[in-house]
């Protein structure tokens, strides 16, 4: 038959709607990965879900009471998820439904979150009965509640009885964009101001919220760097806001290339230039040009570096890299006999 849903729900065969969700209530909370770290309790937790997900559901109660888990393999189907909304229901080859537990939750629960209701937060609308119902509903019967049935350990920075005051709320993924910044304003420093549009989630209400955050760019920041801005992202019931994190991007130069606190420059020049040497006029960074002469032979590896005229180092105030210049050398297209007959005479065989 495989998984006997009944048993990990401690419920019997004939058991409510009532009871399935009572049942539910107290099995999640004690297992739920967020409180419960003792071995194979996530497992569990995914298998309470995964129980309840199926014995909540009319059709698919029927098909498992008769056919089992592997009824449920053949058959599938869809249904109304708690809480509100639609899931679709499918099986892997390797048995058991393929549910999110922690969708199951959010979903019981509503927006509410039932740990911090327990340890003192203000009670409200919710899920099934809303937050004060359900922890009443979880007393039902009883003449206490142990601390170990609802998967609470006792540690430091703890409320009554070794309980925290308020669970602890996951933060939603950081949210990450790319900053172009050009070399010229990785040379100076630059401020940049970028408009957001997040969501804010007051009095169980979602409005928009635009806010301007402010990035000082330093001079001779590398690319890679970043600047977070915490909590900045969209507001979620039962959940902190993510951190907004902006990644310094070279924006593309058509002279230079950045190469760490270096910047890389090619001059072109031709095969005579290349043999019998130059003066080139080399852009830069800041601004303006200057002279370079070149009066050694340029091959097409060469390499000639001008010390200080690159990006300014970010920890030597007043220190800046190089300029390395590299050789495009062009080649003509055809060359008179006469030209190639001195060419023979001045330049010897190698």
């Amino acid at each position: 038959m495989g998984k006997d849903y009944y048993k990990i729900l401690g419920v019997e065969r004939s058991a409510t709607d009532e009871e399935l969700k009572k049942a539910y209530r107290k099995m999640a909370l004690k297992y739920h990965p967020d409180k419960n770290k003792g071995a194979g309790a996530e497992e569990t937790f995914k298998d309470i879900a995964e129980a309840y997900e199926v014995l909540s559901d009319k059709d698919k109660r029927i098909v498992y009471n008769k056919y089992g888990e592997e009824g449920l393999k053949i058959g599938g189907g869809s249904g109304p998820q708690p809480g509100g909304g639609t899931y679709s229901f499918t099986t892997s080859s390797s048995g058991g439904a393929n549910v999110d537990p922690f969708e199951t939750f959010k979903h019981f629960f509503g927006e509410e979150d039932p740990f911090a209701s327990f340890f003192g937060g203000s009670a409200g609308r919710g899920g099934p009965g809303g937050r004060r119902m359900f922890f009443t509903n979880m007393n039902d019967g009883r003449e206490h509640m142990d601390i170990d049935d609802m998967g609470y350990g006792m540690g430091s920075g703890s409320g009554l009885g070794g309980m925290p005051r308020q669970a602890r709320k996951r933060q939603d993924p950081a949210v990450i964009k790319d900053l172009q910044i050009s070399l010229e304003e990785i040379y100076t420093g630059v401020t940049k101001r970028m408009k957001i549009k997040k969501q804010v989630f007051n009095n169980n209400q979602f409005s928009t919220e635009e806010k301007v955050l402010t990035i000082d760019v330093k001079s001779g920041w590398k690319a890679g760097t970043k600047i977070t801005f915490p909590s900045e992202g969209d507001q979620r019931p039962n959940s902190l806001p993510a951190d907004i994190i902006f990644v310094i991007k070279d924006k593309p130069n058509t002279m230079f290339k950045r190469d760490g606190s270096d910047i890389r420059y090619k001059a072109r020049i031709s095969l005579r230039d290349a043999l019998a040497g130059t003066t080139l006029k080399l852009p830069l960074i800041e601004g303006g040009n200057m002279s370079f002469t070149v009066d050694d032979i340029i091959k097409p590896n060469t390499q000639k570096r001008i010390v200080g005229k690159g990006l300014p180092l970010p920890k030597e105030k007043g220190a800046r890299g190089d300029m390395i210049i590299e050789f495009d050398i062009q080649f003509p297209d055809h060359l008179p006999e006469s030209a190639k007959e001195r060419i023979r005479e001045i330049i010897p065989a190698l």
